[in-house]
């Protein structure tokens, strides 16, 4: 085992003893014990803990060598020294003899786990009891909170409502036992139901009962007040078709760039009179675990699912401008700079007099999107965004270079299938009623912009691209994303880091080996704890050096378990050039697949993909090519995006080219969704507990894809611009996979796999379509770091 920390900050000697005298453990009866000297100290530090359950004073129970425990330790009053102590911290941290550490070495497996503790050789003073016990303190026990956290929530103390910080982090000083539950309805600047009204959105707090101001995280989820998976379903895109021809343009960015319409003039609504508490509660439902967390620690949350759900006024518009301007007018509202009524009727204004004014987004997929979409408005109040598995560009999400693809396991989901997913108004049936005639009027136009004829980048995609504007970003930002997500595939985060580089913002990245996840329950790496650090600096203005103390990219590695390592950068490589001449020339594939096979493959595309990367599988030999590297002979780092430059040509007038980068050689892999532990997180005291999960090491395979990448032929040198495509004549095109940080093992072979249909992303048309590369002019360029 082994545990990762970088959320714990160095403090001196008396801010230590100032923060241990803050919750309790220095007091008269600690400095009495001073004086006696560290044995004395250790016993009357035990003996405090021992208020909670995790610790008890049956001293025998512990053991200090494997001859000696605890108690006669204590009596005989000998001096402690390193061995000691660590051999205590290792029980009261409820890591287990003869497997995770044994008595006859435990600094072994202190340093093998990686705990931040005191270390110091020889005979310990009081001052080093001290120091090691605050260092045990801040140090991860195997069940995946900090000692401290765990004495909190076993009510080491009661709750006192009201914020209390150790080593730089909120502790869980809360009652949730108490929390507040209100309504309010922000109104908006929008009109999206052309009622000439404004719009108003539903937003659902909870906070703590406290009479200090507090800061907000807050998640907007168009999931949140329901979905609608029946109907969402019903509407889900054939992908069983061709691939069609398009006409050749000579568009230029310009002619499809998005410009805003102007503003409306809209009737606000009428205020009637202001109140001080909010009139409407809610009973909850699922929250997010990160935000569960922060409940506890002295923090309000906010929800809302924006225009076009349930309680909210307007229609439902799958990453639009206007559902952007929706979740940015909550903030304001939290801010103290916009508008709120405690019900939809009355007039009755309300503020966020609870609120500090400062606030931070929170979510993955849909909701970090929306997180990273509103900071590029610059709106004031929101301190900071973490988005985990966040989209940056819904072009890249549902279509990429000229093709409709799909997102990982969703194939023939669209935007209009999202929106008809999230229009929560229909679950109401009289709200229903009165808008469903407007509303599958608006979804007829949704799918005539999104244009799934063509794939092409216009005016609609446009004005989902939040990278366009990530130069108005005000915010410090936290971004998360699985380098196995093929969902909301890398590139999503890859670009948008990559832009941030420009601004005078700190931008933290975390890459790990997981699919479609949230990390903040990982036990190696201390997630939870480093966003605690990073919000009670950014939202409570605790000096912590979190800027400085959190690394700028933390990266999972793929080659062994419980591995986390810190990078100055993604992406900065120069790339490798690789020729793909070692094979003969021209090669040529075949997409056409038997009718049995073409069934079999679109019902499992998992066993499609699995038979297309097996270089010892010849089903569908036809239809690929795969270039294969010689074997490393040392480990090599892949950092970044891959090229794919082709010199091919298709039979017809139509052509897709997709390809796979493939790790060759026999491992023991990480799993990418990670595995439940057999125990629970408490998010503060008895409150919320989430699984403790972590990625381990799999049945041995033989490869892994690495990436992937997708274009259509007709769109080789932009996504809006089609060029032209004749039958049996060469072009030459660059296909850019998603990038990766990648490790390669030593013994194993890189390859590149390229073929047409790919049966989980494009559209399957099974057309007679041959494909023929001339691989003389064709190249790989891999960004590739070797080994020191």
């Amino acid at each position: 085992m082994k545990i990762n920390q970088f959320g714990v900050i160095e403090t001196t000697f008396e801010q230590k003893i100032n923060e241990l005298t803050s919750i309790g453990f220095y007091d008269e009866k600690i400095q009495a014990a001073i004086s006696k000297g560290s044995v004395p100290l250790l016993q009357e530090l035990l003996e405090q803990a021992a208020t909670s359950t995790t610790v008890t004073t049956k001293f025998d129970d512990y053991m200090v060598s494997e001859q000696q425990d605890l108690a006669t330790f204590l009596a005989t009053g000998q001096q402690v020294t390193v061995r000691e102590f660590d051999a205590l911290a290792l029980q009261l941290l409820n890591f287990l003899e003869s497997i995770d550490y044994t008595l006859a070495d435990p600094e072994k497996a202190v340093a093998k786990i990686g705990l931040p503790l005191h270390n110091k050789p020889g005979e310990w003073d009081t001052d080093d009891v001290l120091n090691a016990w605050y260092d045990l303190l801040t140090t991860h026990t195997k069940g995946g909170l900090q000692l401290i956290d765990e004495l909190v929530s076993h009510q080491y103390f009661k709750a006192t409502n009201q914020s209390l910080f150790f080593n730089g982090k909120a502790l869980a000083t809360f009652d949730t036992n108490q929390l507040i539950k209100e309504v309010v309805y922000v109104e908006t600047d929008l009109d999206t139901d052309d009622d000439g009204i404004k719009d108003l959105v539903r937003v659902d707090i909870i906070r703590p009962t406290t009479s200090q101001q507090v800061p907000t995280l807050f998640t907007a989820s168009p999931y949140y007040q329901g979905t609608n998976d029946v109907q969402s379903d019903k509407k889900l895109h054939d992908v069983n078709v061709p691939l069609q021809r398009k006409v050749p343009n000579d568009l230029t960015y310009e002619d499809i760039a998005y410009q805003p319409a102007a503003p409306k003039k809209l009737t606000a609504h009428e205020q009637t009179g202001e109140a001080t508490t909010a009139t409407e509660t809610f009973y909850p439902t699922s929250h997010v675990d990160l935000n569960n967390y922060f409940l506890s620690r002295g923090f309000a949350v906010a929800y809302s699912s924006g225009v076009g759900t349930r309680y909210s006024d307007g229609m439902q518009d799958t990453g639009s401008p206007e559902q952007v301007i929706s979740m940015q007018a909550v903030v304001e509202w939290l801010a103290g700079n916009r508008t709120a009524f405690v019900n939809r009727k009355s007039g009755v204004t309300i503020k966020a007099h609870w609120s500090n004014g400062k606030v931070a987004m929170t979510g993955k997929s849909y909701l970090g999107t929306l997180a990273t979409a509103v900071a590029t408005t610059g709106v004031a109040g929101l301190e900071t965004v973490i988005s985990e598995a966040a989209i940056s560009d819904y072009y890249q999400y549902y279509r990429d270079n000229g093709l409709v693809i799909a997102p990982g396991g969703f194939p023939g989901e669209d935007m209009d299938v999202l929106a008809e997913l999230v229009y929560s108004r229909m679950q109401d049936a009289g709200d229903w009623h009165r808008t469903k005639t407007q509303w599958e009027q608006f979804q007829k136009q949704t799918v005539i912009d999104m244009d799934r004829t063509t794939g092409n980048y216009n005016t609609y995609w446009d004005a989902r691209n939040y990278l366009k504007n990530v130069s108005n970003i005000k915010a410090d930002i936290v971004m998360v994303h699985g380098l196995n997500d093929w969902n909301v595939k890398p590139r999503q985060v890859f670009r948008l880091y990559q832009k941030l580089q420009e601004l005078d913002v700190v931008k933290k990245l975390y890459l790990h080996q997981g699919q479609h996840i949230y990390i903040n329950n990982n036990r190696s790496l201390d997630f939870s704890d480093q966003m605690n650090l990073w919000l009670s600096y950014k939202l409570y203005d605790v000096e912590n050096h979190a800027g400085e103390q959190l690394p700028d990219l933390t990266w999972q590695s793929n080659q062994a378990p419980e591995t986390w390592e810190t990078r100055q950068s993604w992406g900065t490589t120069t790339p490798t050039k690789i020729s793909l001449a070692n094979v003969q020339t021209p090669v040529s594939y075949t997409d056409k697949q038997t009718k049995l096979a073409y069934t079999s493959y679109s019902q499992d595309y998992n066993h499609w993909r699995s038979l297309m990367i097996d270089r010892d599988a010849h089903e569908l030999d036809h239809s690929r090519v795969i270039f294969l590297q010689p074997k490393q002979k040392q480990d090599l780092l892949i950092d970044g995006e891959v090229s794919l430059q082709l010199r091919i040509k298709s039979s017809t007038n139509v052509g897709l080219v997709s390809a796979m980068l493939v790790d060759y050689g026999d491992a023991s892999r990480l799993t990418t969704k990670p595995v439940p532990q057999g125990s629970q997180i408490d998010r503060g005291i008895n409150w919320q507990p989430t699984p403790l999960v972590e990625f381990q090491q799999a049945k041995t395979t033989p490869n892994k894809m690495i990436t992937i990448g997708h274009i259509n032929m007709q769109n080789r040198e932009n996504a809006w611009r089609v060029n032209d495509l004749r039958p049996d004549e060469y072009v030459d095109l660059t296909l850019t996979l998603q990038p990766t940080l990648y490790q390669l093992t030593a013994g194993h072979q890189l390859g590149i796999v390229i073929y047409g249909t790919d049966f989980e992303m494009t559209v399957r048309g099974n057309q007679k379509i041959t494909y023929t590369i001339d691989t003389k002019h064709s190249q790989l360029l891999v960004p590739v770091v070797p080994s020191e």
